[in-house]
């Protein structure tokens, strides 16, 4: 484990390159990332209405779900508002999708008027936070469905809040297969 862990291949890790091919996503701010994230649920909520999708809409579906799955579903602590968290970057992409897939349901017929309304929600919500002034090292990034952004897996040692939450479930699986397993037996000679 701790292998996949050091070499784990970031896709996007400060680089100047041009995103991949694939659906190019506009970045977030900081403030944005955590305005969307409160809104995320309502976002997906509406795309599972949706029984009318085109390529792009299931792209950005998938990619969003697939993004958020590496980022451990949001679970580590500090990965919205922790620029120092090695799921920072990722939080950013899963939340830009987010935000991506609203702005293609706004242009679907069957989506159009839910979609708009969410979004008219979200910005007086973002106006009222201020959201747009909150910047970090991430927020200019721009994503692509073509790449995957994975945690900066080799970060978690240096970053406590991520290295208590990994130690704890390595702890509590050991524990579990201790209990299931039980101790070692020894063979009579």
């Amino acid at each position: 484990m701790f292998v996949m862990l050091a070499t784990s291949a970031q896709a996007h890790s400060g680089s100047s390159a041009p995103p991949p091919p694939g659906i190019q996503i506009p970045s977030l701010t900081h403030g944005q990332m955590a305005v969307i994230a409160r809104y995320r649920s309502d976002i997906l909520d509406l795309a599972r209405r949706q029984t009318v999708t085109d390529p792009t809409f299931r792209r950005l579906y998938n990619h969003g779900n697939l993004q958020f799955t590496y980022c451990l579903w949001g679970l580590m602590p500090g990965s919205l508002r922790d620029e120092a968290s090695p799921f920072n970057e990722c939080s950013h992409a899963y939340l830009a999708t987010a935000k991506a897939l609203l702005t293609h349901m706004a242009t679907m017929p069957s989506a159009e008027h839910d979609a708009k309304a969410l979004i008219s929600d979200i910005d007086a919500d973002m106006v009222r936070s201020g959201a747009s002034w909150i910047l970090c090292q991430f927020s200019g990034e721009r994503f692509s469905t073509g790449a995957v952004v994975e945690p900066r897996w080799r970060d978690i040692f240096a970053h406590l809040p991520s290295l208590a939450v990994f130690l704890v479930t390595m702890a509590a699986l050991v524990a579990a297969a201790w209990s299931i397993f039980g101790a070692p037996r020894t063979r009579a000679a």
